[in-house]
């Protein structure tokens, strides 16, 4: 991402965070939230506090979707950038599938020979047993 691209950004966040800011401050015919910052009174930036708030809000707003469209363009990518992300992508995920059946491949080896071995340790002792038993049988 360009140096242009994270200041719009960053200016982007600050807007955001006022725009809410603003908002949440401003009183209906009720107190509201605009209460929490001064006792509920509409003189804390004179006798046209509501008009301020008002205008900064839609100053704000639009401020906002300008912004948006701005970062938008900005930060788009071409059709060739898009390609090649998806080139790489595939790639990857045919080189990760490659080791992945190569992984299994030698699991399944090495799964098979500790069974044979098992099997024929078992047989061995089968036998064993089978000889004891003929001897004792006798």
């Amino acid at each position: 991402m360009s140096i242009l691209g994270i200041i719009l950004l960053v200016l982007f966040c600050i807007i955001s965070l006022l725009l809410i800011f603003l908002v949440a401050i401003q009183s209906e015919n009720s107190v509201g939230l605009g209460g929490i910052f001064g006792g509920g009174s509409d003189s804390a930036f004179g006798s046209n506090t509501s008009s301020f708030v008002t205008k900064a809000t839609v100053t704000l707003a639009i401020i906002f979707m300008v912004l948006s469209l701005v970062v938008a363009i900005v930060n788009k990518s071409s059709d060739a950038e898009i390609e090649a992300a998806v080139a790489a992508a595939e790639a990857q995920a045919e080189a990760g599938s490659a080791w992945a059946a190569d992984e299994s491949a030698t699991a399944d080896a090495s799964w098979t020979d500790e069974a044979a071995a098992a099997v024929s340790e078992i047989a061995e002792s089968a036998e064993g047993t089978e000889a004891a038993e003929t001897v004792s049988a006798e």
